[in-house]
């Protein structure tokens, strides 16, 4: 995968058909985002439903394994992806270097 420098701290990959093509085939492809991303002030009872709720999208997801690991390499802080949040993909605020399948 090409990288592309930002700054001194970061290195992103560059988008690439190669490297971008699995969103193609992403369950979630074309839905609303919202459900993947809390909005500002959810709590509780409605929260957790939005999180399984996107998580169990996920878990039928034919790219779930690329979407996660694309997460962690981006260091994506926000939402779920490939069936993860973000606490599960940052451990003692760092974040987790390759996920588990």
């Amino acid at each position: 995968m090409a990288m592309a420098r930002i700054g001194a701290a970061a290195t992103l990959p560059t988008a690439t058909a190669e490297s971008w093509e699995w969103q193609l085939r992403a369950r979630c492809r074309g839905m609303d985002s919202a459900m993947f991303f809390h909005p500002e002030g959810e709590r509780g009872p409605t929260r957790a439903w939005r999180i399984r709720t996107a998580k169990a999208l996920c878990a039928q997801c034919p790219v779930i394994e690329q979407c996660r690991q694309h997460a962690v390499d981006i260091g994506e802080q926000y939402g779920i992806w490939g069936g993860t949040s973000e606490s599960e993909r940052y451990r003692d605020g760092r974040p987790v270097r390759r996920m588990a399948h």
